[in-house]
């Protein structure tokens, strides 16, 4: 009696497809490639030549994150083109608020099956959002792992790259007490709070349901796409006077806050300077969500806040209304 044979596909692992995919992706990858980039996707490595021509005594800043359970809500709405812009604004801003400039990008998608049409549409999402920012997508894994996901999941984390000048660091460290706290919106929920959000939202609702104070679906309103504060912050970053940044994630606008505040000195918000998205209204009037938890799980309207001496604030105010962008002074340093 012959022995039944058992191939790596058998066990749920498509060599083919996964070769198909890179073959596929390798047109949009390219396109956010410049001279620095010494290699295209497929290799072993990505290569990168920065230019550190303008540096005097260069750092290399890096972040790497994930998207969390944002992803089910991509699961359940089937739209697959948001998440990965997502992870990539998410992670420059965590280093742009250090005062690095973005250079290159790498992506870890991971599933149980492989989709290709799935699988190019989050990578289509990579790129454009590297494209936009001036960043180099320049490798990644795609890993099939069967029996670790469940049927149409993946799971998605990016490592950024950047460079400063070490002495243009921003790290806080000349924040001080009187310092105001300018605020600039997000775009909804941006990655943090999805398991508290969708708790609440789909125990009455589902993902397509069209709700009024939303102007949309309740699908739309939590993939709305993690705004990149980078041409923001590098427009504000060398003003006298700009003393630190709080990219707010989770943790709230305190627990993010204080990262970048010295440990003497105090955070006051004033909670009712801004108007909150009738997101974060209708989360906590469904699920009567207790204001602490709001406050320390969700950004609540602010994704981005600059801490500045008060003799710049007019300054910071002048630039960002030309950049046709929205502030709002919502605390101080005391």
């Amino acid at each position: 009696m012959s022995k039944k044979e058992f191939t790596y596909k058998d066990a749920g692992v498509d060599i083919e497809a996964g070769e198909e995919m890179v073959e596929s992706i390798k047109d949009v990858v390219k396109e956010t490639h410049s001279n620095a980039v010494l290699s295209n996707i497929g290799g072993f490595g990505g290569f990168f030549r920065p230019d550190l021509g303008s540096y005097d005594d260069p750092v290399f800043v890096s972040s790497v994150d994930g998207v969390g359970t944002k992803l089910i809500v991509a699961f359940k709405a089937q739209k697959y083109d948001t998440v990965g812009q997502d992870l990539v604004n998410h992670c420059i801003n965590d280093i742009a608020v250090c005062g690095a400039d973005p250079l290159f990008f790498l992506d870890y998608f991971s599933t149980g099956k492989l989709e290709q049409e799935v699988g190019y549409e989050v990578v289509k999402g990579f790129a454009k959002a590297c494209k936009e920012n001036g960043v180099a997508l320049i490798g990644g894994e795609t890993a099939e792992m069967p029996d670790i996901y469940n049927e149409g999941e993946f799971d998605l984390a990016g490592t950024i790259v950047g460079m400063v000048d070490r002495e243009k660091v921003i790290n806080g460290k000349d924040i001080e007490q009187g310092d105001v706290l300018l605020g600039f919106p997000s775009t909804g929920l941006h990655t943090n709070g999805y398991s508290l959000a969708r708790k609440v939202l789909f125990s009455k609702y589902e993902v397509s349901d069209k709700v009024d104070e939303l102007d949309g679906t309740v699908g739309e309103a939590l993939l709305a796409i993690h705004k990149s504060y980078l041409p923001l912050i590098k427009e504000l970053r060398d003003i006298n006077g700009v003393h630190g940044f709080s990219h707010v994630t989770g943790g709230g606008i305190i627990g993010n806050t204080k990262r970048v505040v010295p440990e003497q000195l105090g955070i006051n918000i004033d909670w009712d300077a801004w108007d909150r998205p009738a997101l974060f209204e209708l989360i906590q009037d469904i699920g009567n969500v207790p204001e602490d938890d709001m406050r320390s799980t969700f950004n609540l309207g602010i994704g981005l806040i600059a801490v500045v001496d008060p003799d710049t604030a007019e300054e910071v105010q002048e630039i960002v209304s030309e950049m046709d962008e929205t502030v709002v002074e919502m605390g101080i340093i005391d």
